[in-house]
């Protein structure tokens, strides 16, 4: 039993050792406590009669769970899709050419693919029931990763169970308070999670400009050169996207790569749209550039987009990787990838790696595309030739509200008239650049010239019918 002479011993040591400013904050914070408790705590305090208690309450009009909703909000009208989104899809009972989804090696609709994860799921069951260090690890999980490093031609990578995760838990798990963080404007959404949650200090470049770049990468190395002491525990890192999902447009990583070994930086590339799209075997934008895999410390992407399947992953070295394996949130703290949709990344690798043409023949198919853009006359565009990703702009421009309601207009003309496009999405208030309103046209490999032609012309008729109304 601690007796209290003891604790008076105690107390007299711990005031011998403070200094005369600690002793004066620890008495400020007692006569604060002390302060709240008799004080806040026997305050005066205006007293009600019971009759006005009662009037009070009788008055009182709660404001409603939810708030008040027009009639004419997107949410109260939404389009219902049925069976398979491939090529063709289903909307309200009509068929339509399908240029909105991401699905652009069209493997959604692989049969071998489908069969081997109908398989996995008698083997396995729906879910993993667990993240991975807590019983979510399953061979077919490993398996996946260790095909994944493989193909990507690194040392390890890591599995996440949703490609948005994936980038977003990366970036913390490296980059803390206190370091520097440069990264594009234009930079998607997943990626500006990602910066929040790392707390580090964001520096924003222009899109793909090299120079505004490396001005303010000089900046930083002044400012470093003032405070030595301070630079030697800032980490630096350079983040961008392979191909960017707010532009469609291509990095320039051999310039990237030429200011981070300058400036030493370490950087992440986001290769989410390029992994399975850039490249000859469908590697990337590393293997498109053929730029060294050690330039780059880490590679995230997601297999929503070209693998026909859910989840992202992160490949590099094993130092690198296996840092994620604690720390990264979406690892540690999401279940697992449920065992049919790893089955099936594993089965679109198997095509990847048996039929590289397909790389070939998806790019083709984004040039063909590109081609027709000048053709829209009420348009202007943004995208690289070889990006499956492209942006439709009002040729003369309105305020963002207005556009983004011609947009959506337009589109829901063309699903009228048998083609699937949509408006891009943004949340306004939260992106740190909100990009103008678009239309946001995806290419499928499957899409034949003959497909192609009639998306074009249905853009053509929608666009000059709701501007001719507006």
């Amino acid at each position: 039993m601690v007796t209290t002479p003891y604790i008076i011993n105690e107390i007299y040591d711990i005031i011998q050792k403070s200094t005369a400013l600690e002793l004066a904050l620890e008495a400020l914070l007692a006569l604060g406590v002390i302060w709240i408790v008799l004080y806040k705590r026997n305050g005066k305090r205006e007293r009600r009669s019971a009759e006005q208690k009662s009037r009070l309450i009788e008055e009182w009009t709660p404001e409603p769970l939810v708030g008040s909703v027009p009639d004419n909000h997107p949410a109260l009208h939404t389009h219902v899709v049925t069976g398979k989104v491939g090529k063709v899809i289903n909307i309200d009972g009509k068929q339509c050419l399908n240029m909105a989804s991401h699905n652009y090696l069209g493997l959604l609709e692989d049969e071998n693919i489908q069969q081997a994860a109908i398989k996995s799921l008698r083997k396995y069951g729906v879910g993993s029931c667990g993240p991975r260090g807590f019983y979510g690890t399953l061979d077919v999980h490993l398996d996946l990763e260790e095909r994944l490093a493989k193909f990507m031609e690194v040392e390890e990578a890591v599995v996440y169970s949703y490609a948005f995760s994936t980038i977003a838990s990366a970036i913390p798990a490296y980059a803390k308070r206190g370091d520097v963080i440069f990264v594009d404007e234009f930079a998607n959404f997943a990626i500006q999670k990602g910066l929040d949650a790392s707390r580090s200090r964001i520096v924003f470049f222009k899109h793909n400009d090299m120079d505004d770049l490396e001005r303010l990468l000089k900046e930083q190395a002044v400012e470093d050169k003032r405070n030595p002491k301070k630079a030697a525990r800032t980490r630096r890192f350079l983040v961008a996207e392979a191909i960017y999902m707010n532009t469609g447009e291509v990095c320039p990583l051999p310039q990237l790569v030429e200011l981070r070994r300058r400036y030493k930086l370490r950087m992440f590339l986001d290769e989410s749209i390029s992994f399975g799209v850039l490249g000859q075997h469908g590697r990337g934008s590393i293997e498109h550039f053929n730029v060294d895999k050690i330039e780059v410390d880490l590679r995230s992407a997601g297999m929503e987009w070209a693998a026909g399947t859910i989840g992202g992953f992160c490949a590099g070295s094993s130092f690198i990787v296996e840092h994620q394996r604690l720390s990264g949130l979406g690892y540690c703290f999401s279940a697992s990838l449920p065992p049919l949709l790893a089955q099936a990344a594993i089965s679109a690798l198997d095509r990847f790696e048996s039929e590289p043409k397909i790389f070939a023949e998806l790019r083709a198919c984004c040039q063909k595309v590109s081609q027709k853009l000048p053709s829209l006359t009420d348009f202007t565009f943004r995208g690289d030739p070889l990006s499956p990703v492209k942006h439709l702009y009002l040729k003369n421009e309105f305020d963002p509200v207005t556009e983004k309601q011609i947009l959506d207009r337009i589109s829901q003309e063309c699903i009228k008239t048998g083609l699937a496009v949509i408006a891009a999405e943004y949340l306004e208030h939260m992106e740190k650049r909100c990009p103008r309103p678009s239309i946001r046209l995806t290419v499928n490999r499957l899409l034949t010239d003959s497909d192609i032609e009639d998306a074009f012309r249905i853009l053509q008729k929608a666009a000059q019918k709701v501007l001719s109304e507006t």
